[in-house]
């Protein structure tokens, strides 16, 4: 009889836990859904999206200033956050730390140095006027790339693709980024340094369509690909060992996870700048709401990332008009704190 009322008391349990986090889900897809229409319609000229779409001549700015401006910096800071949320959810699961986040394996600092080289010293080089601005980002990109063949292959090579490697070989590479990010403000001239130091902090100032496209469809992919290793990362919580017996694929999972989430964040990266705290905040507030279960994590942790990094985007650019803030800025006001309340949380000797 004990037995037949635990089963029932655990049916029922598991029952209300999943109506929970569906109803967390909806909260915060509803909760995006205003965040995108309070950042497309508030600004310096203040819209109303149906009368902007209308086709007429008397909105045309209007409509230009909502397609062309802010439609895109909205998108991007969307799938940024979403992007660098999400990476930060999968990788605490996968180094099983509650304080892993996506430039814990040097990704970030990788395309940060890729995208500094190209400000820097890109003036020297002799490239077409069309392809100008999308050097920086190129730059990026390969950066990022770059890190992640490192780690992969150093990883594998030396440490048999253990996280312990992982995370020694992501500290080492943040630090040899720090002094390549050193020496290149020392190089700058004034109007280099200035833009280095504001690409530093993150913008989503310079979001235009042909930039945007291409970010969005790889953020999509490594996004999808983390959602699937979802059940895999609930198995490895148990161990390495335990997750091998019953047939997860332990050495493949990390190196899925690792190389999506570097896809990611290095594509958000490259056209963003450096957005800190929101792979580490997010995925936390999401157990909060929720429980720990990585199909519910992942994709409430890509939910809030996008609306946060949204608000972000429009605090940023409102509060201070006609100047506007850097988002790292704004993040880093709500990450500092979040970041000390955790470390007193988890109570790290």
């Amino acid at each position: 009889m004990n037995t037949a009322t635990d089963a029932v008391a655990l049916a029922e349990l598991g029952r209300q836990r999943r109506a929970r986090r569906k109803n967390v889900l909806v909260l915060l897809s509803c909760v995006l859904a205003a965040v995108v229409v309070a950042a497309l319609s508030t600004g310096a000229i203040p819209l109303s999206l149906l009368d902007a779409l209308r086709a007429d001549a008397e909105r045309a700015m209007q409509r230009s200033v909502l397609l062309d401006i802010r439609s895109p910096r909205v998108v991007l800071a969307a799938a940024v956050g979403a992007a660098l949320a999400i990476a930060g959810a999968a990788l605490q699961g996968l180094f099983r730390n509650p304080l892993a986040d996506p430039g814990l394996i040097g990704v970030s600092s990788g395309a940060a140095v890729g995208a500094l080289s190209m400000i820097v010293l890109g003036g020297s080089l002799v490239v077409s006027a069309t392809w100008m601005p999308y050097l920086v980002p190129a730059a990026a990109v390969a950066g990022a790339v770059a890190v992640t063949l490192f780690l992969y292959a150093f990883a594998r090579r030396y440490g048999n693709f253990s996280v312990t490697t992982m995370l020694l070989v992501g500290i080492a590479i943040n630090a040899l980024a720090t002094v390549a990010i050193g020496a290149f403000e020392y190089l700058s001239d004034d109007t280099q340094l200035r833009t280095l130091v504001f690409w530093m902090m993150g913008s989503f100032g310079r979001a235009t369509w042909p930039a945007v496209l291409p970010t969005l469809a790889v953020i999509l992919i490594g996004v999808v690909l983390l959602l699937r290793s979802a059940r895999s990362l609930d198995v490895l919580q148990l161990g390495e060992a335990e997750a091998h017996y019953v047939g997860i694929e332990v050495d493949g999972l990390k190196r899925r996870i690792i190389l999506s989430a570097a896809a990611a964040v290095g594509a958000g990266v490259a056209v963003s700048g450096i957005i800190v705290f929101v792979g580490l905040v997010v995925p936390h507030l999401v157990r909060l709401l929720g429980g720990a279960g990585h199909r519910y994590v992942l994709l409430g942790s890509a939910l809030l990332g996008a609306s946060l990094c949204v608000a972000a985007d429009l605090v940023a650019r409102t509060a201070v008009v006609p100047a506007e803030l850097p988002v790292g800025l704004v993040t880093s006001a709500l990450g500092a704190p979040f970041f000390l309340w955790l470390i007193a949380r988890v109570r790290i000797p």
